[in-house]
């Protein structure tokens, strides 16, 4: 056993012992009842991020459904205008059976097929934003040209909100 001074670095000043081991085991005892967090403390932390997710998701929400709305618009207005080239050199559009497909692959029944591009009139066909393929109809039942459409978020048709059937004829 060692006895005698010993400087206590918390209060700059010194402290006598008889048996230095105990003087420092009682110390490292102090500063280890303090360190970490109670239970009720990250219980509060973790409510208050829930609290604050919860706020976030509600108000990022209707962010997103804009986003399918103009994300909708910009596929059917390029579609649209492949489709128009297509007519502008086929004089029709491509039949219900061809599908948009025949804007990307050439098929049996073109009047001009040396017209058809290389690439096709378009590189690929997108998809809506629940990744479903666009509905091509024509002749058309809803529109004076042809019906590119949309089921919506449910894929049936009719609906409200996110599950309106969005479509050429809307613009």
């Amino acid at each position: 056993y060692f006895h005698g001074w010993i400087y206590n670095d918390d209060s700059s000043s010194y402290t006598y012992t008889y048996n230095a081991n105990e003087y420092f085991n009682v110390r490292m005892k102090k500063n280890n009842k303090n360190k970490g967090f109670s239970l009720i403390e990250l219980m509060a932390v973790v409510v208050i991020i829930g609290i604050l997710a919860s706020i976030v998701v509600v108000n990022v929400a209707p962010i997103f459904q804009r986003a399918y709305l103009e994300k909708i618009r910009a596929d059917i207005t390029q579609v649209s205008k492949a489709l128009e080239l297509y007519r502008f050199n086929e004089m029709t559009y491509p039949s219900s059976d061809q599908g948009l497909d025949a804007l990307i692959k050439p098929h049996d029944e073109l009047k001009n097929p040396f017209l058809f591009p290389e690439n096709g009139y378009i590189s690929t066909l997108p998809l809506d934003p629940w990744g479903r393929e666009y509905i091509y109809e024509y002749p058309a039942t809803k529109s004076s040209s042809y019906d590119l459409y949309t089921l919506g978020a449910d894929g049936l048709e009719g609906g409200t909100g996110e599950n309106t059937d969005f479509g050429n004829w809307m613009q």
